[in-house]
């Protein structure tokens, strides 16, 4: 019962602030909202403690459903599900103190704000923890609504574009894998008894064209969640339309679904027709990260820089799962985590630059260091972390993920290299153009951080440095769960070819 628990705590908490009074405070509300998502985060915690890395999946609840069809409400919590939830828990109370500062298009809505908040994060560790194919479509389905409202009804200039825009690319992604659900229905059925249970997938019989047209139905559908090139350009509208917090709740929490999801149920139950579209997947994933990198150096916009920076990072996730080595997947999956808390710093700071600002341009900006150091420092280490700096959390999973493909792409992993240099000019070129030189006319008014916007970032900051020099808590929770995914693709480890000195070579034959 505690994964129940778990996703219902914000779930209820956002049915209370969804009737709770307009009239009252708004910090009573923010303070609730703010309570409830820390009794998650308590409970997540709790979970990781008990949590034994090498028993497979955990917290197992299986109840049948909607029995005429075989669907069942199952949940269980394997590392790679664990280490998300624990990213979706730490990440909502961090957006929710952001938020308590946020400028809404109408302050009354404040409670519907936090409510959605709230009940987007209880969808999504509903998604992370769903072993039935159907729950997970139905939740998957589920998270667009709150995201939906966060951008449409709380968000900036732009705002019902950009809504409807990310709302039909993801329900068009939805009806693909609702249609191939629909053929693993019809499947199992023929099989003996319709099931969607993940343990009743894993190893289903399926004709080979059959098995990759299911496949393309789920993976189109999580390429668009995710997002990759050439699925991606709802993501940067949608960014520059939203708030800063509702921005950090998609890119790092929701968008982490698709990625997720290409593991769980592309790799496992589709292990031939993953291995059949690797190639296409590798080379598309690669075109991600230098499209989304090259864009986000010509981008004037901040938000819509962090999003083609997005793009570009998701790049290397999807490279490091289709590559089918331990190193490399093992490294995309703490890649996840790892982007989720450096894009949120990144949104979460330059959320606040443009609240003070009145502006998202880039060109507004200049010589901010001299007034707010801190702001500045804090923005230095997001922006250091993106490009994956040694010494910060992204450099680990980054590095696994390029050494993982090398092994079996050279030219592959050699092109993705090539993003990390493009990291670095797009980063410290904003950062060279909105901190150092003259103070730009009209910056003024871009005071420090107060307390609470430090104690805002501080939590992903430290876990920043921290995982940059200890990923292995992590790392420990992630590999044994990976392994059963790579004995569905039957993928091994490419042995490293060693040179044979000519000495040796001599007295072998002799």
């Amino acid at each position: 019962m505690m994964l129940t628990v778990l996703a219902l705590t914000p779930l209820l908490g956002a049915l209370v602030l969804a009737f709770w009074p307009r009239s009252a405070d708004p910090r009573l509300v923010k303070t609730i909202a703010l309570a409830v998502s820390l009794v998650a985060l308590v409970l997540a915690v709790v979970i990781a403690i008990q949590y034994d890395p090498g028993a497979g999946y955990q917290f197992v609840e299986e109840r049948e459903w909607i029995a005429a069809i075989g669907v069942h409400y199952a949940l269980g919590l394997n590392g790679i599900g664990l280490t998300l939830v624990l990213l979706t828990t730490v990440l909502t109370p961090v957006v929710i103190l952001a938020a308590w500062g946020d400028r809404l298009p109408d302050p009354s809505r404040t409670n519907s704000y936090l409510a959605w908040m709230l009940a987007l994060e209880g969808l999504a560790i509903g998604v992370f923890a769903a072993t039935d194919v159907f729950l997970f479509y139905v939740l998957f389905e589920a998270t667009l609504v709150p995201l939906y409202f966060l951008i449409g009804a709380h968000g900036g200039v732009g705002r019902s574009y950009a809504a409807v825009k990310f709302l039909i690319y993801n329900l068009v992604g939805g009806l693909l894998m609702l249609a191939a659900i629909v053929g693993l229905y019809a499947l199992t059925a023929e099989a003996g008894e319709a099931s969607f249970l993940h343990s009743d997938l894993l190893g289903l019989e399926m004709g080979e064209g059959t098995e990759r047209l299911l496949f393309l139905g789920f993976f189109i559908a999580f390429a668009i969640k995710a997002p990759l090139w050439p699925l991606h350009t709802w993501l940067p509208d949608a960014a520059a339309s939203a708030s800063a917090s509702t921005s950090v709740l998609m890119v790092s929490i929701v968008d982490k679904i698709g990625t997720f999801a290409m593991i769980r149920w592309c790799l496992e139950i589709f292990p031939n027709a993953s291995q059949w579209a690797s190639p296409v997947v590798l080379v598309l994933a690669v075109v991600s990260i230098l499209y989304g990198a090259l864009l986000a150096i010509g981008q004037d916009d901040l938000r819509r820089l962090i999003a083609f920076t997005s793009v570009s990072h998701f790049g290397f996730i999807i490279l490091g799962i289709f590559a089918f080595t331990t190193l490399s997947t093992a490294g995309a999956t703490l890649y996840m985590f790892n982007h989720g808390l450096s894009t949120a710093v990144l949104f979460l700071v330059t959320g606040m630059m443009i609240a003070r600002r009145g502006s998202a341009n880039i060109s507004d900006f200049g010589g901010v260091q001299k007034i707010a150091p801190v702001l500045a420092g804090v923005l230095l280490i997001g922006g250091l972390s993106s490009l994956s700096l040694p010494g910060l959390a992204p450099f680990v999973s980054e590095f696994m993920v390029l050494a993982g493909t090398f092994t079996v792409s050279r030219p592959l992993a050699v092109v993705a290299t090539l993003g990390i240099i493009l990291a670095a000019l797009y980063i410290l070129l904003m950062y060279r153009r909105t901190m150092t030189g003259p103070l730009a006319p009209g910056a003024e008014g871009v005071r420090e951080l107060d307390r609470r916007e430090v104690a805002t970032l501080a939590p992903a900051v430290v876990l920043i440095v921290a995982l940059g020099f200890v990923p292995q808590p992590l790392l420990s929770v992630i590999e044994p769960a990976l392994e059963p995914v790579l004995a569905a693709v039957s993928a091994g480890d490419p042995v490293p070819t060693q040179p044979v000195e000519a000495g040796a070579s001599e007295g072998a034959q002799e």
